[in-house]
Formats: C-alpha cells, structure tokens, sequence
C-alpha cells in the first residue's frame, strides 16, 4: 500500500500534463503563468494573515482567552458541551493549529475514548477557522467589509459545537 500511495501524486502531475500537451495546451508557460497568480495572490493575504496570527497570539499571551473560558463555561455546560471543550470552542474559530494542540491535550489529558476526547474530535471535524477562512478569501479578494459572514460563520461554528456535543453523547456518550 505504501508504495502505491508515494506515486499518486506524480501520476496525478503526469496525467495533467500529459491531458493539456494532448489538448495543445503549452505546458510550460501556462504553469509559469498559474505559479505567478499563486505568488501574487499570496502576497495579497499575507498581511490579513500576519495581523490574525499576531492577534491570536496577542490573545493568549494576554490571558484574555483562558478568562473568557473561565467566564464562560458554565453557559457551555448548560448548553450540554463538556466544560473540558470550552478552550476548544475559543480556539478552533482562531487557528486550526492552536485548535489541534488543544484537541490532542484534551484527548491525551482524558483519552480517545472518553466523551471529552471524542467530543474534541468530532468538534475538530464539525466546525472551521473561521477568522481564518476569512482574512485568506477575503484578504485574496480585496473584500474589506465582511457584512455578515463573520457572525454568520461563527453561528454555523456554534452549530457545530452544539451538535457535535449532543450527537456525540447520543451516539457514543
């Protein structure tokens, strides 16, 4: 299976290539030309993406995050979403990467198996980083004024926590 598995990708390329040289598509210049757009457009969302990552580490390090977790758990629990997952909750709209670190403490803090641990799971597969979703599209698209889809992003991510901690308990709980 390994095997088969590393020369998928460059089967992939190949058969691209060889479906536009077929087509009489120029290979080469319509990359070069396709690496060009990529490298304009990450410069595009490089500053929206330096601002949110300096904004997330702001928040942690200020202690700003771990008080609103505080504050606010005793609503999660209400709500029937695991106290343990309130951190999560917080993270996951942020960084998908803060939000895997914090799904691997909680799952080797609690185990796999546990409700926490498959709450935390089912919660990284449920919901999206929100904020950055948005400053990468919208920072590529020159959007500037997000309207509604910031709270309405954030709305289907509590959705999304809600259900994964109900269907959770329901299903494996």
């Amino acid at each position: 299976m390994t095997a088969f598995t590393a020369w998928v990708i460059p089967c992939l390329i190949g058969a691209a290539a060889l479906t536009a040289a077929f087509r009489g598509v120029d290979v080469l210049p319509a990359f070069i030309k396709g690496a060009k757009g990529g490298i304009r457009t990450s410069f595009k969302i490089l500053p929206s993406l330096a601002a949110m990552l300096t904004a997330i580490y702001m928040l942690r390090a200020s202690g700003l995050l771990e008080a609103a977790v505080h504050a606010l758990s005793p609503l999660f629990a209400a709500a029937g979403i695991p106290r343990e997952i309130a951190p999560l909750m917080f993270v996951r709209p942020i960084s998908g990467s803060g939000a895997m670190a914090v799904a691997a403490e909680l799952i080797s803090r609690y185990g796999p198996d546990s409700l926490v641990g498959r709450t935390a799971a089912v919660t990284l597969g449920s919901t999206e980083t929100t904020f950055y979703t948005v400053s990468v599209y919208f920072g590529a698209l020159g959007v500037r004024k997000t309207r509604y889809a910031i709270p309405a992003a954030l709305c289907a991510d509590l959705a999304g926590f809600v259900g994964a901690s109900f269907f959770t308990r329901l299903l494996m709980g």
